[in-house]
């Protein structure tokens, strides 16, 4: 081997090593977790909450910094654009982000899966199928005999055109074989007041906004739309349960650092993520939120993601939904 061979190879075991030794020595200041949404909410309840425990595995502060706007746009694109080193993450919502990349495809300012690493999909917020008690139907099965009977007289409400509601509705149409008229508003709240006051038929909602209606018997609560039965709510049925395969709607939270964040980093990451979400100190308390905890590898998460854009996107597509 010649001297310039020598030290080329010396020069690259040299750089590896400090390299090595640098990610090993991560993090050496506060990390921040990015929610693009205001204070208050689930995503940032759970961050804030989540925040401090991941600051003790990983041995430094953890930051919650609100950056809302444009749909959560401009907090993703902030994360997107910073330096992937580990020490900024996107904390947010999973199903909210894929709809508007599904929607604005070619103007959107990050790709979900091109600018991003992911971290983790950490925990979900179940959608349930609810009806104003005043429609006839105890089951998911008496609803769609009640849509078969009249084609396009039960309306479904959402929060707007193009919202998760929105697409839910239309995933609904399509797996039960019924047409139904969608109802969009301005937002959850004046949805969910016509929706308890018999302006509207149905919806398929988070269980956060809608379980203290169920509760007060405002609102009959005919599946959940997850895999599995939820604790909250024992014995209503899963959709599948229910008739509706397959049926699946959920508000997923995931945590993202930019893309070309070393993969130390993003293990030392992934470690901390399982610790916390396995723990009940944060489990319970979250639930009590309606946000059930999971843990979920990156390479899983990176999955997906994948899958959620593709079932948005043709959701979008077959319905021919524009963005408002």
């Amino acid at each position: 081997m010649n001297v310039k061979a020598v030290l080329k190879t010396a020069i690259g075991a040299i750089a590896l090593a400090t390299s090595l030794g640098a990610h090993a020595e991560w993090p050496e200041r506060p990390i921040t977790l990015v929610v693009p949404w205001p204070p208050g909410g689930g995503v940032d309840a759970a961050a804030r909450l989540a925040g401090p425990m991941l600051a003790k595995q990983l041995g430094q502060q953890v930051v919650v910094v609100n950056r809302p706007g444009a749909t959560g746009s401009i907090g993703a694109e902030s994360v997107a654009k910073a330096d992937p080193d580990g020490y900024t993450l996107l904390w947010s919502s999973l199903t909210s982000h894929a709809i508007y990349a599904s929607l604005y495809e070619r103007s959107a300012p990050f790709d979900l899966e091109k600018s991003f690493t992911p971290v983790s999909v950490f925990g979900s917020i179940p959608f349930v199928i609810v009806v104003n008690p005043g429609v006839k139907a105890t089951s998911v099965q008496e609803l769609v005999a009640l849509a078969k009977a009249k084609p396009g007289a039960l309306t479904f409400a959402s929060s707007g055109n193009g919202s998760v509601q929105h697409l839910a509705g239309e995933m609904f149409k399509r797996a039960a074989g019924v047409d139904l008229l969608h109802v969009p508003y301005k937002g959850i709240s004046p949805s969910l007041l016509d929706l308890v006051g018999g302006q509207v038929n149905m919806s398929i909602e988070s269980l956060a906004a809608t379980l203290p209606h169920i509760r007060n018997q405002k609102l009959r609560a005919l599946a959940v739309a997850s895999p599995e039965r939820i604790s909250l709510l024992p014995n209503v049925p899963t959709a599948t349960e229910a008739g509706l395969k397959g049926y699946d709607v959920s508000a997923k939270l995931f945590a993202l650092a930019p893309a070309g964040t070393p993969a130390p980093v993003i293990e030392k990451l992934d470690r901390a993520f399982k610790q916390v979400f396995s723990d009940k100190a944060v489990q319970e308390p979250l639930l009590a939120q309606s946000i059930i905890t999971r843990y979920a590898s990156p390479a899983e998460s990176a999955r997906l993601i994948h899958d959620e854009l593709t079932t948005f996107k043709t959701v979008i597509r077959e319905a021919n939904i524009r963005p408002e």
